[in-house]
């Protein structure tokens, strides 16, 4: 059922298989003795009593034909029961039968970044009509446009791939999320590729994900893709491409690995029509013989992964009871957009009083480090955990965690199958061209209309930057207490989690370019605290992982500090809270971003007293230690505290007041601390 119910459009509905044998069901019955189990749809006999009609069936009791209503279809998409919604394509593209699966594995020891030696290779290809074309996809443009979709999408036959002969290496990318277009043998161990582009557009190629069959170990190949487009790269900053093998999986229960030598990202020579291409080379010698192996930009995570872990959590006795999962919307290609709602059941009208926090993901298909962010947060807040249950306790988060399955689907890197960048589009009126974010948006007004929505958070994945950051909003009237109230969350979230999450990398502004973006049209609609959250493709600089790859985990961990940090900083207990905000005056003074405000001979601390007492929330984690979480919820009637705040002692919650209510105590730990954040 779409969550906007109000226009309903019930042609959105998919004819499942079940309808459209309806008719071959009746022939049969035909053709074959009548058995008293039989059913047959109403629009099977020409009887104009029955309306023409799917819904009603005709089963056979008692020597007469007795009408009754057809189950009704899983309205929320998940079943408890039965198999998933199946995921439909467009209609041209060619898709194999083999489902592609992978084990979940987190390396034994940090992955560390390449390190440049000068000697790397730069390959410079010409098209030479003598060098096999080993692996040739669909043509992309078969369509100028989406037309329609198909479960399993094209139907004929499928190009058999190039015979295997000798030695040389086969390729496959027709699988879920899979991106590749064309291989060239140019030598022996040397393959030049081509990875497809959005589909419908003729750019936007940076994700890549295929298989490669046929492998001889201990035999160093060179692979190259040479039609990137963006001038810089992390792979220019010690990234490596991610690698998987089926028997190391199934030997050694060893996943996805970050490899290779002679790692370069340079500017070609296939430049045409004004445009410049650009190559990443890499040398490899795979583990095994006679391997299946994989090859990604990106930890691929999967529609159907998205499906799997939703049915999970709608089988679950548990789990079930305080997560809700419906459609939002179905996308061009008729695939569904889920909404979760995560919030502890109340019988009473004081869920009213509950704030809201909006989280979405992957409105750009290619970046599926934001899918395993959101996988972290959605496995905490949903968990057992005392921290999980005040969260539930207290808020109701809105969570949508695919908007663009479509794109998703068939392996682009940031459009839809409009062509189209969603995230530039939540301004549009054409629901049809762009119902994920047009449904999002109406979602989000008309739960504004209920409740204060304290945060609106964007996951993303960023090509360029290394560590965890975000993008906030920024007035040109701002006040000078809003200023720095919009940077206190970020700012939080870099205290919980100084390893991977860079304060000084974020910014807070509105460019022109953005205005359609969802982070921007929601902090318009009245959301305060309205982010993009950018998780780099590669790793860390900062502390303990720096110089080092992030891992699954360390993504998913990333979900975890963000609900901590949450907690902080609804904590009824403010010390955190002006504590932040003082530093922050004091690093917007000792920077002189701002001089206007230097004059002035009011704290911050003391304008916002006002406007922030109402607040409601938890207590969490100490600054400097992330694995310690101290919570503590304020309600109307009791407080909530966990087992570390229950075992304190008098001595600290002394030294708590005194934080608080002790300004020179406070503008001292803000020195003390100062000599570590760096801008």
């Amino acid at each position: 059922m779409s969550e906007d119910s109000e226009k309903e459009d019930y042609s959105d509905r998919t004819i499942s298989d079940e309808d459209e044998s309806d008719e071959d069901t009746f022939m049969k019955f035909v053709h074959e003795d009548i058995h008293q189990c039989t059913l047959l749809t109403a629009d099977s006999f020409g009887d104009p009593f029955f309306p023409r009609t799917t819904q009603i069936l005709l089963e056979y009791q008692l020597g007469r034909w007795v009408p009754r209503l057809r189950e009704p279809r899983d309205l929320y998409g998940v079943s408890s029961s039965g198999p998933l919604s199946p995921t439909r394509w467009p209609y041209h593209c060619e898709v194999i039968d083999e489902k592609v699966q992978h084990i979940d594995w987190t390396p034994f020891y940090p992955e560390p970044v390449y390190i440049p030696t000068g000697l790397e290779m730069e390959p410079l290809y010409s098209n030479s009509k003598e060098d096999t074309v080993v692996y040739l996809a669909e043509d992309a443009y078969k369509e100028p446009c989406f037309v329609y979709s198909r479960v399993g999408g094209n139907r004929t036959p499928l190009k058999p791939p190039v015979d295997n002969c000798d030695n040389t290496l086969m390729f496959e990318a027709r699988f879920e999320s899979g991106n590749l277009q064309k291989v060239v043998k140019v030598a022996e161990y040397e393959y030049q590729l081509t990875v497809r582009p959005d589909l419908f557009t003729n750019k936007h190629t940076q994700w890549y994900y295929f298989q490669v069959t046929n492998t001889q170990a201990e035999t160093a190949y060179r692979f190259t893709i040479v039609n990137f487009t963006k001038p810089s790269s992390l792979y220019n900053r010690g990234m490596r491409p991610l690698f998987y093998s089926d028997k190391e999986a199934k030997a050694h229960n060893i996943g996805w690995q970050r490899i290779g030598d002679q790692i370069r990202y340079y500017r070609n020579n296939l430049g045409q029509e004004g445009r410049h291409f650009f190559s990443l080379t890499w040398t490899f010698q795979f583990p095994h013989n006679k391997d299946t192996c994989y090859f990604a930009h990106c930890y691929p995570y999967t529609y159907t992964n998205l499906q799997e872990y939703l049915s999970g959590i709608n089988n679950d006795p548990v789990r079930s009871k305080f997560c809700k999962i419906r459609v939002l919307c179905h996308t061009l290609a008729r695939n569904m957009v889920y909404v979760l709602t995560i919030t502890t059941p109340l019988k009473n009208s004081d869920s009213r009083k509950r704030k809201a926090v909006i989280l979405t993901a992957r409105v750009h298909p290619g970046e599926t480090n934001s899918s395993w962010i959101m996988k972290g947060f959605l496995d905490y807040i949903l968990g057992d955990s005392s921290d999980a249950q005040l969260l539930r306790d207290t808020f109701i988060f809105k969570v949508v965690p695919m908007l663009n399955p479509d794109g998703v689907i068939v392996g682009n890197y940031r459009c839809s199958l409009a062509g189209r960048d969603l995230n530039r589009n939540y301004t549009s009126l054409l629901k049809d061209s762009f119902p994920s974010v047009w449904y999002t948006r109406n979602m989000v007004h008309r739960l504004m209309e209920k409740r204060e929505v304290i945060l609106y958070c964007d996951l993303h994945g960023h090509s360029r930057k290394e560590n965890i950051f975000m993008y906030g909003c920024d007035g040109s009237d701002r006040s000078k207490a809003l200023y720095l109230q919009q940077r206190i969350f970020p700012f939080m979230l870099s205290k919980n989690c100084p390893d991977k999450f860079s304060f000084p990398a974020c910014k807070f502004n509105v460019q022109k370019s953005k205005e359609g973006t969802g982070r921007v049209v929601m902090w318009k609609m009245g959301i305060r605290n309205s982010f993009t959250m950018e998780a780099t493709f590669c790793g860390s600089t900062l502390g303990n992982k720096r110089g080092t790859h992030f891992s699954t985990k360390d993504l998913e961990s990333m979900g975890y500090h963000f609900c901590d940090s949450l907690l902080d900083y609804c904590d009824p207990d403010r010390s955190k809270y002006y504590q932040c905000l003082k530093e922050l005056e004091e690093m917007e003074k000792h920077m002189s971003l701002e001089k206007s405000y230097e004059d002035s001979d009011t704290s911050l601390i003391e304008i916002t007293l006002d406007l922030e007492s109402s607040s409601r929330g938890s207590d969490s984690s100490e600054f400097n230690d992330s694995q310690t979480y101290l919570l503590k919820v304020t309600s109307q009637k009791k407080c909530l505290k966990t087992k570390k705040e229950r075992n304190s002692t008098m001595a600290s919650h002394q030294n708590a007041r005194e934080e608080v209510y002790g300004r020179e105590h406070v503008l001292q730990k803000h020195k003390e601390s100062n000599s570590d954040v760096k801008v």
